[in-house]
């Protein structure tokens, strides 16, 4: 039975690297996977929301919704959303299903993703060019309770999917 891994962190801490590297890791396996990654939702699917409280959740509810439509449809969907406000991510469970929905916070501390600033976001967002940034202006609301908790400053990519691994043959049958 497919199922959707979610990652979720602060701008900048490897949810987009994770992702493509589980989704060549199921594809080696032979299972169908589709990577649903923020910033390409931005672009389309998404494209006419901000970053608002309300437009995040809506972004996470569509989201939420095409990764159900995926894990019917027996495709693995891996999520990588910032995703900040845990009630979004409880509704994003809901909407797939709780046994179906594997969370993994990349919680790799805000310093480290500044640093990182592959983009160029955190120095705008400080510089008041972007409002409501997650880290900076905006909160980050970390799960108590996530299947797993990654910390890319101090693993490895390899330590990672390590660490995923187990959690997919277990609990997903992979």
């Amino acid at each position: 039975m497919s199922k959707t891994i979610w990652f979720t962190g602060l701008p900048g801490a490897g949810k987009s690297t994770l992702a493509r590297t589980l989704e060549k890791a199921l594809i080696v396996r032979g299972h169908a996977c589709a990577i649903l990654d923020g910033d390409e939702l931005r672009r389309g699917l998404c494209r006419d929301l901000g970053y608002t409280p309300d437009d995040r959740s809506e972004n996470i509810r569509r989201v939420a919704e095409v990764a159900r439509i995926l894990n019917r449809a027996g495709t693995y969907a891996i999520v990588a959303l910032i995703s900040p406000y845990l009630a979004d991510r409880a509704l994003a469970r809901s909407l797939i299903g709780g046994q179906a929905m594997l969370e993994i916070h990349v919680s790799t501390p805000l310093a480290v993703c500044e640093a990182r600033d592959p983009k160029g976001h955190y120095k705008r967002a400080r510089a008041g060019e972007i409002p409501d940034f997650t880290g900076v202006s905006a909160p980050y609301e970390v799960s108590p309770n996530p299947e797993l908790s990654l910390d890319t400053s101090i693993l490895s990519l390899a330590n990672c999917m390590d660490r995923i691994a187990p959690l997919l043959l277990v609990r997903h049958e992979v």
